[in-house]
């Protein structure tokens, strides 16, 4: 399975809530893979606490491999180097965990056939060592997303299962900017058509994870003033009419994370350390994060709407 995690702008949760599924799946036993491909700013060392990684892949990266200067991309097994305490011990049945870091100043780059064909060799092989491939990918309509939707498009790529998870932030403004990088006329529907996909199919594999989602009726939230209170419940009825306008309801969304004030101090993967013995983070994350793992290999969670 090939998951690309796209968002609308920067900020969005994209990078510390898949890496956190990436972490999920592992737990259930998936082998799973993890290609850092925000060439612009590559963050997934720093979320999985090997931050000595940024430093190790200069050079040694995706962007260098895939621009052809490196035959094959460094990779790091996370079980083995993260410095997170309890990651340290990896969990009995667990699966592998691996990251392909990128470039630490990559940046960008126009993709050309060269470019394009070894990234289709990259995932084929991956393919065949891994059962979760996660592809985190830039911020916006970017070179990274025109390469995936470019390999994607292609005979040998087409008929592996492929998710899409666009990633948002609860407000007008990121609800809009999510709609338009879907269906907008640039966006990933009209772009990936132009490339050969089918368009049912491609619309088909895409899903929206809402970040940063008040739980209104959560303790937090529980000692707002009144007409704080009223007004938050009113626009958040008032956000989900915009939402179902734009096409992106409650029907294609797979998932939504609480606002969590451990991942808004420090991108970290939440651990049931973090939620049962230390109590920094809340249950209602641990679980959403779970929930969102789940639906992700689940075939009745996905389909032409």
């Amino acid at each position: 399975m090939l998951v690309f995690a796209a968002s609308d702008k920067g900020g969005t949760g994209r990078s510390v809530t898949s890496a956190n599924l990436a972490y999920r799946r592992a737990l259930l036993g998936d082998d799973v893979c993890y290609l850092d491909f925000d060439f612009g700013s590559p963050t997934a060392p720093a979320v999985f606490d090997i931050p000595d990684v940024l430093k190790e892949a200069e050079g040694r990266g995706l962007h260098s491999h895939l621009k052809g200067d490196r035959s094959e991309p460094l990779r790091v097994d996370i079980w083995a180097r993260t410095e997170h305490f309890v990651l340290r011990d990896r969990p009995d049945r667990s699966g592998r965990l691996v990251l392909l870091p990128g470039d630490r100043s990559g940046g960008e780059f126009v993709t050309d056939a060269e470019n394009l064909h070894r990234c289709v060799d990259l995932i084929l092989q991956l393919k065949r060592e891994f059962d979760v491939i996660v592809v985190d990918l830039s911020a916006g309509r970017s070179y990274a997303m025109d390469l995936a939707l470019a390999a994607t498009a292609r005979g040998a790529l087409r008929r592996l299962k492929t998710r899409w998870l666009i990633y948002h932030r609860w407000t007008r403004q990121h609800v809009m900017a999510a709609a338009e990088l879907v269906t907008g006329k640039q966006g990933i529907v009209s772009a990936g058509v132009e490339m050969g996909h089918d368009r049912d199919t491609l619309t088909g594999a895409i899903r929206f994870v809402r970040a940063a989602v008040p739980a209104l009726d959560s303790p937090l939230w529980s000692q707002l003033p009144p007409a704080q209170s009223a007004w938050m419940r009113q626009y958040n009825k008032r956000l989900e009419s915009i939402a179902a306008d734009l096409g992106i309801g409650r029907s294609r969304v797979l998932g939504s994370v609480p606002l969590e004030p451990v991942l808004q101090l420090r991108e970290q993967l939440i651990t049931d350390q973090d939620v049962l013995d230390s109590r920094i983070a809340n249950i209602e994350t641990w679980q959403a994060m779970g929930d969102l793992a789940d639906k992700l290999a689940d075939d009745k969670y996905w389909g032409a709407l």
